[in-house]
């Protein structure tokens, strides 16, 4: 028999989900970039909302109970700007204009973390999917085509095996989705 022993603790993550369809074009812009770096797999992208970090698995708990309470309409997200945050070596796609409807969400998630006893990473929200690690710059902040993603799952992440990074695994997901 397989052990079953619920961890004591998980690195965790509320996220928005791309479906299949724009989770394709995704990839296709992240291998179609050019340099040295490590594409994500297209099974991890996605959009992270509120970074929890690792908890005691009774925190991930109460997120995975209360993510019904981030569903809403699905947010028109058109990701048309390329970009690189230099200290981590990442290469990512985000919108020029992020809709107040997407801030709104990832404050929303941010407090629901406050509200199950997590400190989530504060830092000021900057929408994107990261397509590439130990990159650098691209070229150009024009992606081949913009992404036009209906985005309206939400996901809650845990990124590896007790507290460790790792692949990912969806723990919960918004209702209906």
């Amino acid at each position: 028999m397989g052990d079953t022993t619920e961890p004591a603790v998980r690195r965790v993550f509320l996220g928005l989900w791309p479906d299949e369809a724009t989770r394709d074009a995704l990839d296709t812009i992240a291998r179609q970039l050019d340099g040295p770096g490590r594409r994500v797999p297209r099974e991890h992208l996605h959009l992270t909302l509120a970074f929890a970090g690792t908890v005691p698995a009774e925190q991930a708990d109460c997120l995975r109970a209360r993510i019904h309470e981030l569903r809403s309409d699905p947010i028109p997200l058109t990701l048309d700007r390329l970009g690189h945050f230099a200290r981590p070596r990442v290469t990512w796609l985000g919108p020029a204009a992020p809709p107040p409807a997407l801030g709104q969400l990832a404050e929303h998630a941010l407090a629901l973390c406050r509200e199950c006893g997590i400190q989530a990473d504060e830092r000021p929200f900057h929408p994107h999917v990261t397509l590439r690690r130990h990159a650098r710059p691209p070229a150009t902040d024009a992606p081949p085509e913009p992404v036009h993603w209906q985005a309206g799952t939400v996901v809650l992440i845990e990124s590896g095996q007790d507290g460790r990074p790792g692949p990912y695994r969806i723990l919960a997901r918004t209702p209906g989705d």
